[in-house]
Order: C-alpha cells, then structure tokens, then sequence
C-alpha cells in the first residue's frame, strides 16, 4: 500500500500488495507483480527485486515460473552466457500479450543474478515524440559515469540528454559515445541492456541503439523486444530474431487452471479456445467475467476480436476504479515519465493511486518515485476511456507541472489547445530549436509543424511552416512532405522568402522532378531580394547561397553560376569558410583551387574530431576534384556507420564519395556493392538526381571491364532523364563513362567524338570541373585519331593552369598525357617522369594505362625488352581488376614484343611482378599487410592476395622464409 512518504521520498523498506484475483498461492511480495505481464504463473511466494529508475521490476531469483517458456528461457539463458564471453544483440518478436515482456524481465532476473549490470528502458506512445526519452532511461542509472568518458564524448552525450548546452553532436557521435560509456562499464561488469516495445520508443534513441546494437563491444550486450507487424525507427536489418509464439495446448490449459481454479470446465474451454494460447488473453480474460459467468451461471459474451476484448478487459477494471483514482491514471499515461511528482498533489491522491495498484494494474517504486503501468493495454484503455475535456485538463495539469522543462511543458500546452495559440506556438517553436541543438532534426520537423498549426497569423504559420520544410529538406533529407508545406506557405517575404526558397530548391533538385531551371530561378530571385551588403554570418543566406551553387554545379552551365558570383562579391566580409571551398572547387578548379588548397586540407584534417555531419559532406565535397577523397574515407564510412543515418540526403552523399574514390583507387568490388546500394535507396525514395550518380559509377565499372551494352543501358537511363531538365553535369558524366568504354575497345573515334561531347579540345574548361579527371583520355583520343595539335593544345592548357601542383594523380596523368601527344625521341623521359611520380600508385587502373600506352610506344620503337616489362606489369593490374579489355590490348601488344603472355619464370625472384617484388620486400621487412597497403595505397586484402601469389613463386609456405628467399637482391632489381 503507499503512503505519504512514498511522494515525499524514497522508503526504507517494501511494500505489501496484493492482487484481486483468485490464486493458488500467494505469500508477502517486496513489489506488486501483477500476472499480467508474467504470462504464466504458477506461484508466487517471497522474492527481491532490482527496479530500474523508471520502476520497472524485474524479478530475480526463482520468484516466478513461467510455464511452457523451457525453451525461450533456455534461448536466454544462452545468450546471456554468449553475450559475457563476446557480445551480442537479440530481438524479441511476437504478438501483444505473448509474454515478451516477462520473458525480458526472466533475462534480468538471470543477468543480475550473474552478477551483470542491467540497464532497462521501454516505449510508450506518449514518450515517442520526445528526443532521446529512451536513451535517458537506459543511462540515468549510470549518469555519473558519463564523467568517465573523454571530453567529445561526455559533451556528446550530454547534450543529447539536454544536461548541457552546446553545438548538436550527429546521432554517430551520440552512440560512439553510449558504445565507449558500456565498454568502460563492462571492464567491471558485464552490461546487460534490455529494451522493451522498440515500436514505441521515440526516432532520435531508435537510431542510435540500432548503431550500437551493431558494434557492441565484449561484455555487452541487447536484449529487445518489438511487437511483429509493427513499424519502428529502429533498423532490425541484419540483427537476429527470436519470435515468442503462443503457449501450446498443454501449456495454456496449466496456466489457467493454476490461476483460475474455480472456473468451471465449460468456462474454461471457451476462454481456452478464445485466448488462442496467448498468455495475456489467458491471464486477463477471467478478470472481466462476473461470478456468475466465471461459475458457468451466467452466458459468456458474443466472440470479439482478441485487441478488443484485451482491451475490454483492461477497461472494465479501470471502470470500477474511483474517479480521483482514473484522473491519476490518466496523467500518467499522458506524461509518460511516471514521475510521482508530475502526477500527485497530496495524501488524497496516495490513497487514490493505491487502489489503482491494488487492482495490479501499475506498480509504484517508492525508492525512485515513479509508476509504471504493468501493460501498454492498460496505458491505452485509460486514455481511450476518457473523455475530450478530461484530456485537456491533464495535459494543462501536467503543462502546470513541468514548468521548469520547456519543451516538455510546450508539447503538453499544445495538446491542450483547442484554437490557435501563439504564446504556445512560440513555445514550441523554441522547443523545436532545443530539439534541433540535441542532434534530432526530424524531431524539431515534428515541433515545428506543430507550432505552425496552432499559429494565429498566416505569417506566423508560413514561417513555421517554411522552416519545417527547410529542415525537413536540407537536415533530414526527407523531401515527402516539402510540396504539402510550401502549398501551405502563403506569399513569404524577407528572410522568410529565402528559407522558403531553399526548401523548394532541395526538393526541385533532388526529386523527381530534377526542375533544376526553376530552382535555379527561385534561389536566385529570392537572394537578390535581400538587403545588400548581404550577411556573412546569416545561417539562412549561407545556406541559400551554398544550396544556389550546388543547382549551378549540376546544371553544367556557365551562364547560371554569374548570379552565384554576383551575390557572393555583396556578402559581407569574412566569406564562411565552406562557401569560399565550394566556390574555388566546384566553378573552375583547374583556376581557382590551388589558393585554397592548404585550407582544404586543414578542413579535411578537422573531419577527425567534426560531428557535424553537413559540414563532413561539404568539406569532402570540396575535396572530390582535388584527388583528397581518400584521405576523408573514415568520415564518411563514420556517416554510413548511423543506422538509419543523419540523413538520407547526406548518406547518399557518403556513398557516391566513397564509391568514386574506390573506383579511381581500384577497389571495384566494393564499387559495385555500393553504387548498387545507393541506386536502390534513390529509387525507393524518388532521388532521381542522386541515383544518376549511382549509375555513373555503375556505368564507368562497366566501361572499364567491357561491358558495352551495360554502359549503353546505363547511360541511356541517365541521360532521358538528364536531357529535359537541363542536368547537364549528368549529361556529362555519361559522355565519360562512354569515352572510357571507347578508349577500353580502342575505338578512338567514338572516343573522340565522346570527349568533344564533354567540352572543346584543347581547352580547360570552365564550369566543368570533372574535366580535371579526363585529361589523359581526352589527349588519348584526340592524338590516336591524327589531331596532334589539338592533343597538344590540351595539354598545354593543363600546364597553363598549373593543375600539375593540385594533386599527383594530376602531375602524373599529364605528364602521361604529354608523352602521348610528343614526338618519339621525347616520349619516354615524359612517361618516365609519369611513372616517377610518388604516390603514382594509388591510381592503378590510370597507372596501369600509363604503362601500357609507354609499352606500345617502346615497341614500335623496336625496345621490345623494356616495352615487355611495361606491359606485363600493365597486364597484371588489368587482370587483377578485371579491366578486360585493357588486359586484351595489353596482351596483344606483349605478344606483339616476340613474348608469349604467360611465359614469365614461373618460379623464383624473376617471376614476381615489380608490384609483387615490392611487397615482398615490406613483408620481409617485418610489415605487416596493413602497412605495406598504407605505404602502396592497396587495401590489405590486396595485399594479402598478392602474398598468396608470392609465396609458391618463391618455393616457400611462410612470411618468415622470405628474406631468405630474396636474399639475392640484384633479383630483385
């Protein structure tokens, strides 16, 4: 029973409870434990407990027994052995009422019992709209160790649980830290964590747990529990799953004849037959039955969906209950928290409450002050059975209460606001900004919409709602509900007009609609509006002048980028630091990159400690020209690293990057897997711009391995697409992937025609920045079809714009490109200083051609011996990346030396590749495959094939006989 203190302050001891319902035996109880959610008991006698902060019991020792669950409580017992030695995460499925909770609550009872640590949390729906509510329960137990982590972490963390202010860490840096927070916990204890209704626990938790359910650490482990059928934030891809089925014939009979005894066999039979082995309809059923019906007396009710007459049964108790008793319930089931505080105002209401626990319907833990309801069916029939004003005057009431949580209170305000309110508006507009500040963007969407409904003004509510489509657009990625806000907009005006404006432009850009023009024209239209000077340090016009950039970039047209200029030379001094890189990087960098090239390297080193996950994008954006993707691969595999991500718009980013520098570094497995991934999320949500991307690298992976009818498929798709909304960059891209297919078939006419596509022969082109990339093949083209001159004069532009310095990947391909355009007597100094170029070899498809187009050029110059050592390494890259018809050409020609492909030594130091000779020698050297990847730009399983290669070579089955086995150095050289 509770009493006055249970408000006042925790209790020294337990309290004594118990149920209405006929049992077979029942003993003194520490806690009440309604059977409710136990499922199936067979007794009940004296037992401890270890509650959770939020008063969720979870009983340890052998206080209850659950019949017919052998083989679920066997399932956990050995995951929880599995999970102290290693780690691990395991998902709970099944209908409401099957007993997953009290299946979850035997998993805590045997962890503790282990001596492990146990963490808890569950949802609710009236907790769901509150960024990071879950996340708070699991860790408010351990709330002083967030002082253990290192400083990003505790401030990550911290200002997740709003404890402190400061810049919104990314969901990523969030879970990095609960990952590091269980790792420390785990080197005293194992940790257990355990997570009932994963459907109702709110989006920002969701995603977070879903990442860290995926990298949890040893000693660590998940246990969670959904309901099947149900949506949920939390992304179950790839974890394992257990479903709880209903009780068997057997098991259902036992129970009910355990708890209900009295109930006569017809009775019984029909319940039976109704609850369908569902432990819940089992246990609850017989509790809405009058004596009458219960003795067979009297007639059972007609048959009812199983939900319904749950829910009935839950309602029928909660009716019997005092008015003062049913004004109590329902606050909490509209706070969510269960603070006894928000709900309790005196004695009057602990004895009103008392008969609510009495009824097993909650349980009250007088140590932390809080109520928990024993089943969401029970949360749900309290709200349901309410009535519209009685609702309204409990959200007031607990507005009242939460007077010093700002947002809290402003969500309650608005649920009981019958009219437009703007004193409540402006409260949850500032909510939505704190929501914002905490990482959980969707959630501020969600704030904000709201805000906007309960607006007085038409101004208020355009406002709102173009802020809403702003961060629905830029931050989340979710560009679904964009044309519903922008409808709803009015006539903006101001500043007003430029978030709008950039809305539309995400939307126009990335969508289906691809209406790059008409975002072109808005962004364009809605700047000029704005006050000149304009202001460097307004979020709003950074933003609108970088969103104005990128349709210019994916426009392709120089004219477009005049505006863009025009308005960045009236910004107000200093220009922000990712528009001044995406203004030197992505016009004309072969111009104007070079200036900027220490402070994008800088940025690119501060992507280590960045968090923000816009800023990562744009910085690695920037670098995409520069050959400096590589260096920023940790960042955005970070990115693709949250599940489901910070949002869509910015992963697919992440995957295009990445795939684009696997590419051009060789990998073109890992290509092929995320270009296919980034495709299928394009599709799924209609980013038609952004799946032309993930078509590109398809298409140029079909190029390089010789796949011509793919590349035609593909590009076709991109450019039907392209052609009427004037994406010229996509139209562009295609044309490269054709080009490399041509060169691929030695058609150099087509590939000519192909590389006049792109831009003039003979110029760097402006406005065109990918045209740093094709350098090589445009003077390939140009000089093996007779136009020297042309070939030249492109080179001669490379050199003029110095673009030799931005990168080595540049230095060598047109140095490369010169020796194919030079005269015979002067080509082989060029291809040697190509080749001589260090760092040459982290592009080793563009090596391996440079090789080649050096080969044939030795060989009609009749140096067979040297054209040989050229080709053959040339053919052993090719081979290895699959790049077939390079292979064929690189074939053709060795054999055109007098060499018979294949007819190296086939053992000895003589026959390694110049490649593999290098890597032998770091391995013998000690190294191990990660460092020899590092010093050759190869991925360690490169490495590791190669080995594989080398050792039958060298008549040896081990790293330790290879020094010996190149001990004779001039081998080797």
């Amino acid at each position: 029973m509770l009493s006055p203190a249970a408000f006042a302050g925790p209790l020294v001891g337990p309290s004594r409870v118990s149920t209405v319902s006929t049992v077979s035996t029942v003993s003194t109880v520490s806690t009440v434990s309604t059977v409710s959610t136990v499922s199936t008991v067979s007794t009940v006698s004296t037992v401890s407990t270890v509650n959770d902060d939020h008063g969720a019991p979870f009983m340890t020792g052998a206080a209850l027994e659950l019949v017919g669950r052998d083989a679920e409580l066997a399932m956990l017992r050995g995951f929880r052995a599995e999970m102290a030695r290693s780690a691990g995460a395991l998902l709970l499925a099944g209908d409401p009422g099957v007993g997953k909770t009290a299946l979850l609550r035997a998993a805590a009872a045997d962890a503790a019992a282990a001596g492990m640590r146990v963490l808890s949390a569950s949802g609710t729906p009236f907790e769901a709209k509150h960024s990071f509510s879950c996340l708070h329960q699991l860790l408010h137990p351990v709330g002083e160790q967030i002082g253990w982590l290192g400083p990003a972490h505790r401030q990550a963390l911290q200002v997740a649980l709003g404890i402190q202010d400061c810049e919104p860490p990314s969901l990523l840096m969030i879970a990095n830290a609960v990952l590091d927070l269980l790792r420390q916990l785990a080197t005293e204890d194992s940790v257990l964590l355990i997570v009932d209704d994963l459907q109702w626990i709110d989006r920002a938790s969701a995603m977070v747990l879903a990442v860290t359910a995926r990298r949890l650490t040893r000693g660590v482990g998940l246990l969670a529990a959904y309901r099947s059928g149900h949506e949920t934030f939390f992304d179950r891809a790839g974890l394992p799953e257990y479903e709880i089925r209903p009780l068997d014939e057997t098991a259902a009979a036992a129970l009910v004849a355990q708890r209900f005894p009295a109930l006569v066999p017809r009775v019984r039979g029909r319940l039976l037959a109704e609850a369908q082995g569902n432990p819940l309809a089992l246990l609850e059923l017989p509790l809405a039955l009058t004596d009458r019906q219960q003795t067979g007396v009297g007639s059972l009710p007609d048959v009812l969906a199983l939900n319904r007459r749950l829910q009935a049964a839950f309602a029928a108790r909660i009716d019997g209950l005092p008015p003062q008793t049913r004004r109590i319930l329902l606050l909490a089931a509209l706070d969510g928290s269960g603070l006894l505080s928000n709900l309790i105002a005196g004695e009057p209401d602990l004895v009103a409450l008392a008969a609510a626990e009495r009824a097993g319907l909650i349980h009250v833990d007088n140590r932390v002050g809080r109520l928990t309801f024993h089943h969401p069916l029970t949360r749900s029939a309290v709200v349901e059975g309410s009535m519209f004003d009685e609702r309204i005057r409990a959200h007031a009431q607990l507005a009242a209460a939460m007077a010093d949580r700002p947002e809290r209170a402003a969500w309650h305000l608005a649920q009981a606001s019958t009219g437009p309110d703007e004193t409540v508006a402006r409260l949850l507009e500032d909510a939505a900004y704190t929501v914002r500040s905490r990482g959980d963007a969707a959630g501020a969407v969600t704030t904000l919409l709201r805000a906007a409904d309960l607006s007085p003004t038409d101004t208020d509510r355009s406002r709102r709602l173009a802020e809403a489509a702003y961060l629905g657009a830029l931050v989340t990625g979710d560009l679904r509900d964009v044309p519903r806000l922008l409808a709803g907009d009015g006539h903006p005006s101001g500043e007003q007009s430029l978030v709008t404006a950039v809305a539309a432009a995400h939307h126009l850009l990335l969508s289906g609609e691809g209406d790059i023009g008409t975002a072109h024209r808005l962004l364009a239209g809605a700047i000029q509006m704005q006050a000149v000077p304009y202001d460097g340090d307004n979020p709003t016009m950074v933003e609108a002048l970088y969103t104005l950039g990128w349709v210019c970039y994916f426009s392709g047209q120089a004219d477009l980028w005049e505006p863009f200029h025009a308005a960045l030379s009236r910004l107000s001094p200093p220009t922000p630091e990712l528009l001044a890189l995406l203004a030197g990087t992505f016009d004309d960098p072969a111009r104007t990159a070079a200036p900027l090239l220490d402070r994008l390297d800088a940025a690119i080193v501060g992507l280590s400690v960045q968090t923000d996950a816009v800023w990562t994008i744009r910085v690695t954006l920037a670098a995409m020209f520069l050959d400096r993707l590589t260096s920023c691969r940790t960042p955005l595999s970070a990115i693709l690293g949250r599940e489901p991500g910070p949002g869509l718009t910015l992963t697919l980013h992440a995957r295009s990057l990445l795939g684009l520098d696997q590419f051009m570094t060789g990998e073109w497995d890992a290509v092929r897997r995320i270009a296919e991934e980034h495709v299928e999320l394009c599709q799924a949500h209609d980013y038609r711009l952004l799946e032309c991307i993930g078509l590109y690298l398809l298409a140029m992976l079909a190029a390089a391995h010789g796949d011509h009818e793919q590349v035609r498929q593909l590009t076709d798709r991109m450019t039907i697409w392209a052609t009427p909304r004037g994406a010229g960059l996509v139209l562009r891209i295609a044309e490269q992937a054709k080009l490399l297919d041509a060169l691929g078939r030695a058609d150099f006419g087509q590939a000519y025609q192909h590389a006049t596509t792109i831009a003039t022969v003979g110029q760097m082109p402006a406005h065109i920045p990918h045209g740093l990339w094709l350098i090589m093949d445009v003077v390939e083209a140009a000089a093996r079809t007779g136009r020297i001159a042309e070939a030249r004069a492109h080179v001669a532009a490379a050199r003029d714009c110095r673009v030799a310095a931005i990168s080595p990947r540049l230095a060598m391909t047109i140095e490369a490109a010169a020796a194919l355009a030079a005269p015979d007597d002067q080509a082989p100094a060029l291809f040697d200083a190509a080749l001589a170029v260090s760092g040459g070899q982290r592009w080793p498809f563009e090596r391996a051609r440079i090789q080649l187009a050096y080969g044939e050029r030795l060989r009609r110059s009749k140096a067979n011996a040297a054209a040989r050592r050229h080709l053959a390494t040339a053919l052993e890259t090719f081979d290895r990346l699959g790049a077939l018809p390079w292979s064929a050409r690189a074939s053709a020609e060795l054999r055109a030396t007098g060499h018979t492909v294949g007819g190296l030594p086939s053992t000895g130091p003589a026959a390694l590749t110049p490649q593999q000779r290098q890597i032998a020698e770091l391995a013998a050297a000690g190294l191990s495959n990660k460092q020899i990847g590092e010093k050759l730009f190869l991925s360690p399983r490169t490495v590791g094939t190669h080995l594989y290669q080398i050792f039958p070579k060298l008549g040896i089955t081990s790293r330790a006989a290879l020094r010996d086995a190149i001990a004779d150095t001039s081998h080797l050289t």
